[in-house]
Parts: C-alpha cells; structure tokens; sequence
C-alpha cells in the first residue's frame, strides 16, 4: 500500500508541477503598469505641444512680419521630416545596444545598430522601462518628440536668411550625423561612450540644447549676418505670440523633464518641482539684471529668462533637490542675459532669436552644475560623492559635445553650401521668405 501511495503521489506530482511552473512563469512574465502608461503617454503629448505650437509661436513673434511664416513653417517640415526619419532609422540609431559592452570603446559607442531599423519586432505587446513597464511604442513617440524639438531650436539662429530647401536637407543629414549619434553615446546605456563616462544629463541638457545652441551658433556664422545687421532696427513683430510660446513651452516642459523619469514615480514628482523653481528663478534673474542693466524690465526678457530656466534644469531634473534647483535657474537667467546681449555685441554674430545664448549657454552652464548640486551633501538625489569629479566629467561630456557637435556641423553646412547653396539672395531677403518662397503673407490687411 505504502508504495501504491507514494506511486500515487508521484503520479499527482507529474501532473501538478508543470501546472504550478506555468502559474510560476505566468506570474514572472512582464506586466503593463497602466498608470505609468498614462503618464509617458502624457508626456509625449506635451513635449509634441513644445514644437507645435510652442516654439513656432516663441520664434514666430521674434521675427519681423515678412518673415513669421517661414519660422512657422520650418518648425511644422522638421516635424515630419523627423517623425519619418526617426521610425526609419533614428530610433534605431540612438537606441540599438547591438554590440556596446560597458567599458569597451567601439564603433557602437557612438553610432547604435540596425536593429530597430523600421521599428522592427516593435509590436503592441513589446514593453520596456526602467522599472513599471509601459508600451515600447509610447517610448519610441516619446523619443521621437526630443528628437523633433532639436533640430528645431537650430531655426531660431539663422531665422531669415537660409533657403527652406536648404533648411530641410541640413536638417535630415544634422539628425542623422549628429543629434541620433549624441543622443546614443548619452542614453542608450553600458557601452555608450559618455553613459560609461558617468556623464549626467536626465533630459536632454547635452543631447538636446548644447547640440542645438553650439549648432545654431556654427550655422549663424556660417550663413553670414542678415542685411543691415546690426545697424538696421529688427524688432520682433509681435511680442504677444512670443510670450504665448514661452507660456507653452513652461507648460510643455514637465512632460519634457518629468516623463525623463519613464514612469510616475517620485523622481517624476521632484523633477516636476524642481522645473517650476528653476524656471521661476530664471524668469526673474534676467528681469532684474535687465531692470538693473537697461533701466526697464521687458517682456521679451522674461520670456526668454524663462526658456533660459527651463534650459538649465533639465540635464539636473532628476538629481537636484529645490534649493540647487533655485540656484541653478537663478545663474541661468543672469549668465543667459548677458551672453545673449553683451556678449552677442562683442563679438557681432547673428543669433538671431538667441538659440546659441539661451540654449547653447543655458545647457552648458545646467550641466556643469548637474555635478555639483547632484551631491547629496548640497540636497541633490544623486550618488555623486566626490563634486570635483563628477564636475570633470560633466565639463568632459559638455567639451565633447560641443566639438563632435561644431566640426559635424561645419562640414555638413559648407557642403551643402557648395553643392545647392544655402542662402536667399539678397531680393529674396528683402521682400521676406514669406512671399519670396512660400507666396503667403502671414498677415493680408
């Protein structure tokens, strides 16, 4: 009998083990979290809002009457042309880990894989994240949009002066050399060149603003001054729309910061703090020091003190405490004021609506500091131990950028230059690249 039992049981165990391993399997496999779903689906959504409409209002109103179409239209081109290149080969490019190992400096630590090349094996149910899981299509929309506000910072620095066929083909060739490879060495992982350096950039302080602001700067100077600059008055034409796009992009901006965090967590709640301090801190750090500079506080200024703001705290979104925040927004608005002013006279380049002065300088300055306030010992949430040495690793990631990012941008402008040219003439210019290449005024009274 005893072995009739034990028989039995054997025979009940061969049946119910591989049932309990299935229960087991089926309780390890990935499971959706809806709510940081909702969240990154969010985020997405406000940092599209930050391109369109935000920033084609924020330039729109920078730029003289003949010309607020064309800016308009530049930010609306680059986000097709973007979306389609991103789903072709961006992606994949910035994100394919094929090939990186941590540690080991190849091909692959600077330019990602093939793999992902047309959103291959991305399906409804493919998940990732860092943590809770969401859909990886939310993820690579969410990507695309960063992707899409880069290369549309660039327009604000060469705004009334380059040839929208010009624009379009610069723009295509600088996202794929420069913005996907930068984009890559950053976030992509162990064996990305500046990830392996500890470089910390949350959201974009280097990936996004120093590429664009050292970008804008190269192009400006590239192109050459617009006629009659600086001795001919070019005011913005309606300050109205440019404090409407600030208003957008401030709003658009914690998706931008906050969703960095990939999930609805408490590194999301202190970055969206940390982004409205910031951001205030700047607004009135460039009033003051205009107030106390020029006699009048303007709203120009404020809007841009604000877009300096945002600028600054978003390499450092996820690792500062409030009071870094505040000291890092309240540094921006002041440093940004005077390089977009003094400086820019000094040295007479033609920037034109301050991408290189805000975002160029706003990034660099926010990343330097990403390494100091990051330190717990200055109320930061990072795990920076030793200031000085992640501050040498953040000036090395900014340096690194900003050379890659200067030369790559050079030669793609003077070979395009050579090859189509990338200027409109001097009648072209005159009349306004509204009427001169798209036939539309952007005001018929």
């Amino acid at each position: 009998m005893t072995l009739r039992k034990f028989a039995g049981l054997g025979a009940l165990l061969s049946i119910v083990m591989p049932s309990l391993a299935l229960a087991a399997d089926e309780v390890a496999a990935p499971v959706l979290n809806s709510g940081d779903t909702a969240w990154m689906m969010t985020s997405t959504a406000l940092v599209l809002f930050m391109t369109i409409p935000g920033l084609a209002l924020f330039y729109g109103g920078m730029v003289r009457s003949k010309n607020i179409l064309s800016v308009m239209m530049q930010c609306f081109a680059i986000t097709g042309l973007i979306s389609v290149l991103w789903v072709i080969y961006g992606y994949s490019i910035a994100f394919d880990t094929t090939g990186m190992e941590q540690g080991v400096v190849n091909f692959n630590s600077f330019f990602g894989g093939m793999g992902k090349a047309f959103l291959a094996g991305i399906t409804p149910a493919s998940l990732t994240g860092p943590a809770a899981l969401f859909p990886e299509a939310v993820f690579v929309t969410f990507q695309m949009t960063f992707a899409i506000i880069t290369p549309a910072l660039i327009v604000g620095a060469f705004a009334e002066r380059m040839k929208f066929s010009a624009m379009l083909v610069f723009m295509g060739i600088w996202f794929t050399l420069v913005y996907a490879p930068i984009a890559h060495m950053v976030w992509s992982g162990n064996g990305g060149l500046m990830w392996d350096w500890g470089v910390l950039d949350f959201a974009g302080g280097t990936v996004v603003h120093i590429n664009a602001g050292v970008a804008g700067l190269v192009a400006c100077l590239v192109l050459g001054k617009r006629k009659g600059f600086p001795t001919t008055p070019m005011a913005p034409h309606n300050l109205g729309y440019t404090l409407m796009g600030a208003a957008m992009l401030w709003v658009g901006w914690f998706g931008f910061n906050a969703g960095s965090a990939a999930a609805a967590n408490g590194t999301a709640g202190m970055a969206m703090l940390v982004t409205q301090i910031a951001t205030a801190a700047a607004a009135l750090g460039w009033m003051f020091a205009e107030w106390l500079t020029h006699g009048k506080p303007s709203a120009l200024g404020i809007a841009s003190g604000v877009v300096a703001g945002l600028v600054a705290i978003t390499p450092a979104a996820g690792t500062v405490g409030p009071m870094g925040a505040l000291v890092i927004g309240l540094a921006a608005g002041v440093v940004c004021f005077f390089c977009a002013t003094t400086l820019k006279r000094k040295l007479g380049y033609d920037d034109s609506l301050d991408a290189f002065g805000v975002h160029g300088i706003g990034g660099i300055l926010g990343a330097i500091l990403t390494g100091v306030f990051a330190a717990p010992s200055l109320g930061g949430f990072g795990t920076v131990t030793d200031i000085a040495a992640q501050v040498w690793i953040q000036c090395k990631g900014v340096g690194f950028t900003v050379i890659y990012t200067a030369i790559a941008t050079y030669i793609i402008l003077k070979v395009l230059d050579a090859v189509m040219g990338l200027r409109i003439n001097e009648e072209e210019e005159a009349v306004g690249i509204d009427l001169a290449l798209h036939n539309e005024r952007g005001y018929n009274l």
